[in-house]
Protein backbone atom coordinates (compact mmCIF):
# COMPACT_ATOMS: atom_id res chain seq x y z
CA UNK A 1 0.00 0.00 0.00
CA UNK A 2 1.10 3.57 -0.63
CA UNK A 3 -0.20 6.35 1.57
CA UNK A 4 -1.95 9.22 -0.20
CA UNK A 5 -2.86 12.64 1.17
CA UNK A 6 -6.32 12.80 2.71
CA UNK A 7 -8.96 14.63 0.67
CA UNK A 8 -9.56 18.27 1.29
CA UNK A 9 -12.29 19.04 3.78
CA UNK A 10 -15.63 18.11 2.25
CA UNK A 11 -13.99 16.47 -0.78
CA UNK A 12 -15.56 13.15 0.10
CA UNK A 13 -18.61 12.79 2.28
CA UNK A 14 -21.41 10.41 3.05
CA UNK A 15 -24.64 11.86 1.71
CA UNK A 16 -26.91 9.08 2.91
CA UNK A 17 -26.92 5.67 4.59
CA UNK A 18 -29.59 3.43 3.09
CA UNK A 19 -31.00 0.12 4.28
CA UNK A 20 -33.72 -2.28 3.19
CA UNK A 21 -35.19 -5.65 4.06
CA UNK A 22 -36.26 -8.38 1.64
CA UNK A 23 -39.74 -8.18 0.21
CA UNK A 24 -41.72 -10.14 -2.37
CA UNK A 25 -42.30 -8.46 -5.74
CA UNK A 26 -43.94 -9.56 -8.97
CA UNK A 27 -41.61 -10.05 -11.93
CA UNK A 28 -42.42 -11.73 -15.23
CA UNK A 29 -45.41 -13.69 -13.96
CA UNK A 30 -43.61 -14.90 -10.87
CA UNK A 31 -42.73 -13.67 -7.42
CA UNK A 32 -39.14 -12.93 -6.41
CA UNK A 33 -37.59 -11.82 -3.15
CA UNK A 34 -35.37 -8.74 -3.22
CA UNK A 35 -33.97 -6.17 -0.82
CA UNK A 36 -32.90 -3.74 -3.54
CA UNK A 37 -35.32 -1.07 -2.36
CA UNK A 38 -33.11 0.82 0.07
CA UNK A 39 -34.22 3.94 1.93
CA UNK A 40 -32.21 6.55 3.86
CA UNK A 41 -32.06 6.31 7.64
CA UNK A 42 -31.32 9.11 10.06
CA UNK A 43 -28.68 9.06 12.75
CA UNK A 44 -25.77 6.71 13.31
CA UNK A 45 -25.89 3.27 11.69
CA UNK A 46 -23.63 0.41 12.74
CA UNK A 47 -21.64 -1.54 10.17
CA UNK A 48 -20.78 -5.00 11.42
CA UNK A 49 -19.89 -8.38 9.96
CA UNK A 50 -21.19 -8.40 6.41
CA UNK A 51 -23.96 -5.85 6.68
CA UNK A 52 -25.47 -2.74 8.20
CA UNK A 53 -27.82 -3.00 11.14
CA UNK A 54 -31.31 -2.90 9.63
CA UNK A 55 -30.19 -4.08 6.19
CA UNK A 56 -30.25 -7.49 4.51
CA UNK A 57 -29.84 -9.30 1.22
CA UNK A 58 -32.48 -11.65 -0.16
CA UNK A 59 -30.10 -14.06 -1.92
CA UNK A 60 -26.71 -14.52 -0.26
CA UNK A 61 -25.56 -16.80 -3.08
CA UNK A 62 -25.32 -13.79 -5.40
CA UNK A 63 -25.42 -10.80 -3.08
CA UNK A 64 -23.70 -9.74 0.10
CA UNK A 65 -21.01 -11.62 1.96
CA UNK A 66 -17.61 -10.40 3.08
CA UNK A 67 -16.56 -9.08 -0.34
CA UNK A 68 -19.84 -7.28 -0.98
CA UNK A 69 -20.86 -6.24 2.50
CA UNK A 70 -21.76 -2.71 1.40
CA UNK A 71 -22.40 -1.04 -1.93
CA UNK A 72 -21.56 2.61 -2.60
CA UNK A 73 -22.86 4.78 -5.42
CA UNK A 74 -22.09 8.43 -6.10
CA UNK A 75 -24.67 11.19 -5.91
CA UNK A 76 -23.02 12.61 -9.02
CA UNK A 77 -23.79 9.40 -10.91
CA UNK A 78 -27.37 9.42 -9.63
CA UNK A 79 -27.69 12.96 -11.02
CA UNK A 80 -26.30 11.79 -14.38
CA UNK A 81 -28.82 8.96 -14.53
CA UNK A 82 -31.62 11.35 -13.55
CA UNK A 83 -30.82 13.34 -16.67
CA UNK A 84 -30.59 10.23 -18.82
CA UNK A 85 -33.85 8.72 -17.59
CA UNK A 86 -35.89 11.82 -16.93
CA UNK A 87 -36.37 10.72 -13.34
CA UNK A 88 -35.59 12.23 -9.96
CA UNK A 89 -33.33 9.57 -8.49
CA UNK A 90 -32.88 9.91 -4.75
CA UNK A 91 -30.32 8.23 -2.48
CA UNK A 92 -30.87 4.48 -2.47
CA UNK A 93 -32.27 4.43 -6.01
CA UNK A 94 -29.55 2.08 -7.22
CA UNK A 95 -29.93 -0.15 -4.19
CA UNK A 96 -26.82 1.36 -2.66
CA UNK A 97 -26.10 1.33 1.06
CA UNK A 98 -23.88 4.39 0.90
CA UNK A 99 -24.57 7.42 -1.28
CA UNK A 100 -21.37 9.42 -1.60
CA UNK A 101 -20.43 12.87 -2.87
CA UNK A 102 -17.10 14.37 -3.87
CA UNK A 103 -15.43 11.06 -4.76
CA UNK A 104 -14.86 9.81 -8.30
CA UNK A 105 -15.93 6.23 -7.67
CA UNK A 106 -14.82 5.25 -11.18
CA UNK A 107 -11.30 6.08 -10.01
CA UNK A 108 -11.53 3.83 -6.95
CA UNK A 109 -8.69 1.32 -6.88
CA UNK A 110 -9.42 -2.25 -5.84
CA UNK A 111 -8.12 -2.58 -2.29
CA UNK A 112 -8.12 1.10 -1.36
CA UNK A 113 -9.20 1.81 2.20
CA UNK A 114 -11.74 4.36 3.39
CA UNK A 115 -12.28 5.76 6.85
CA UNK A 116 -15.93 6.76 7.20
CA UNK A 117 -16.89 7.88 10.67
CA UNK A 118 -15.88 5.01 12.93
CA UNK A 119 -15.82 2.40 10.15
CA UNK A 120 -12.85 1.18 8.11
CA UNK A 121 -13.85 -0.05 4.62
CA UNK A 122 -11.99 -1.57 1.68
CA UNK A 123 -13.01 -1.29 -1.99
CA UNK A 124 -13.33 -4.75 -3.54
CA UNK A 125 -15.04 -4.87 -6.94
CA UNK A 126 -17.48 -3.20 -9.34
CA UNK A 127 -21.13 -4.06 -9.63
CA UNK A 128 -22.21 -6.47 -12.35
CA UNK A 129 -25.96 -5.77 -12.45
CA UNK A 130 -28.67 -8.40 -12.49
CA UNK A 131 -32.36 -8.25 -13.34
CA UNK A 132 -33.27 -6.95 -9.88
CA UNK A 133 -31.83 -3.54 -10.75
CA UNK A 134 -34.35 -3.52 -13.60
CA UNK A 135 -37.10 -4.24 -11.08
CA UNK A 136 -35.95 -1.29 -8.97
CA UNK A 137 -35.98 1.10 -11.94
CA UNK A 138 -39.09 -0.37 -13.55
CA UNK A 139 -37.26 -1.27 -16.75
CA UNK A 140 -36.16 -4.81 -17.61
CA UNK A 141 -33.54 -3.42 -20.00
CA UNK A 142 -31.98 -1.06 -17.48
CA UNK A 143 -29.30 -3.51 -16.24
CA UNK A 144 -27.85 -3.54 -19.76
CA UNK A 145 -27.86 0.27 -19.90
CA UNK A 146 -26.25 0.39 -16.48
CA UNK A 147 -23.48 -1.97 -17.57
CA UNK A 148 -22.80 -0.05 -20.77
CA UNK A 149 -22.55 3.27 -18.93
CA UNK A 150 -19.51 2.04 -16.97
CA UNK A 151 -20.65 3.80 -13.81
CA UNK A 152 -20.67 0.64 -11.68
CA UNK A 153 -20.23 2.01 -8.20
CA UNK A 154 -18.09 0.05 -5.77
CA UNK A 155 -18.52 -2.81 -3.32
CA UNK A 156 -16.81 -2.62 0.06
CA UNK A 157 -15.55 -4.95 2.78
CA UNK A 158 -15.96 -3.97 6.42
CA UNK A 159 -12.45 -4.14 7.87
CA UNK A 160 -13.24 -2.52 11.22
CA UNK A 161 -16.76 -2.35 12.61
CA UNK A 162 -18.24 0.87 13.90
CA UNK A 163 -20.81 3.55 13.20
CA UNK A 164 -21.24 6.26 10.60
CA UNK A 165 -23.99 8.59 9.50
CA UNK A 166 -24.95 11.01 6.75
CA UNK A 167 -22.58 13.97 6.70
CA UNK A 168 -19.49 12.04 7.78
CA UNK A 169 -16.30 12.64 5.81
CA UNK A 170 -14.97 9.84 3.62
CA UNK A 171 -11.19 9.79 3.89
CA UNK A 172 -9.25 7.65 1.42
CA UNK A 173 -6.40 6.42 3.60
CA UNK A 174 -4.31 4.44 1.10
CA UNK A 175 -4.33 2.86 -2.33
CA UNK A 176 -2.53 -0.29 -3.49
CA UNK A 177 0.42 0.24 -5.79
CA UNK A 178 -1.06 -2.05 -8.48
CA UNK A 179 -3.45 0.77 -9.41
CA UNK A 180 -6.18 -1.43 -10.94
CA UNK A 181 -9.44 0.50 -10.77
CA UNK A 182 -12.76 -1.22 -10.17
CA UNK A 183 -14.14 0.22 -13.41
CA UNK A 184 -11.27 -1.46 -15.26
CA UNK A 185 -12.39 -4.77 -13.79
CA UNK A 186 -15.79 -4.13 -15.36
CA UNK A 187 -14.14 -3.36 -18.71
CA UNK A 188 -12.17 -6.60 -18.51
CA UNK A 189 -15.33 -8.55 -17.75
CA UNK A 190 -17.37 -7.12 -20.61
CA UNK A 191 -14.97 -6.54 -23.47
CA UNK A 192 -11.29 -6.87 -22.55
CA UNK A 193 -10.85 -10.57 -21.83
CA UNK A 194 -7.26 -10.36 -23.02
CA UNK A 195 -6.52 -8.54 -19.75
CA UNK A 196 -7.99 -11.25 -17.51
CA UNK A 197 -4.55 -12.22 -16.23
CA UNK A 198 -4.22 -8.80 -14.55
CA UNK A 199 -6.95 -9.78 -12.11
CA UNK A 200 -4.87 -12.65 -10.75
CA UNK A 201 -2.24 -10.14 -9.62
CA UNK A 202 -4.67 -8.26 -7.37
CA UNK A 203 -4.87 -10.01 -4.01
CA UNK A 204 -7.56 -7.63 -2.72
CA UNK A 205 -9.99 -8.64 -5.47
CA UNK A 206 -12.73 -11.10 -4.50
CA UNK A 207 -11.87 -14.78 -5.06
CA UNK A 208 -14.84 -15.13 -7.45
CA UNK A 209 -13.06 -12.78 -9.86
CA UNK A 210 -9.88 -14.85 -9.69
CA UNK A 211 -11.89 -17.95 -10.55
CA UNK A 212 -13.52 -16.15 -13.46
CA UNK A 213 -10.14 -14.96 -14.76
CA UNK A 214 -8.78 -18.50 -14.67
CA UNK A 215 -11.77 -19.76 -16.64
CA UNK A 216 -11.25 -17.07 -19.26
CA UNK A 217 -7.55 -17.84 -19.52
CA UNK A 218 -8.43 -21.52 -19.89
CA UNK A 219 -10.75 -20.66 -22.77
CA UNK A 220 -13.93 -21.55 -20.91
CA UNK A 221 -15.78 -18.45 -22.07
CA UNK A 222 -17.49 -15.66 -20.16
CA UNK A 223 -19.54 -16.52 -17.11
CA UNK A 224 -21.12 -14.16 -14.64
CA UNK A 225 -19.05 -13.86 -11.48
CA UNK A 226 -21.24 -12.27 -8.88
CA UNK A 227 -24.26 -10.46 -10.22
CA UNK A 228 -25.74 -7.88 -7.95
Amino acid sequence: MTAIPPPAAGAGRLVSVNVGRPSEVAWRARTVSTAIRKAPVAGPVRARGVNLVGDAQADRRAHGGVDKALYAYAAEDLAWWSGQLGLDLVPGSMGENLTTAGLELCEAVVGERWQVGGVLLQATQPRIPCYKLGIRLGDDRFPERFAMARRPGIYLRILAEGEFQAGDEIEVLERPAHGLRAVEVAHIFYDQHHRAGELLCVAELAASWHRWARRILAGAGQEAVAES
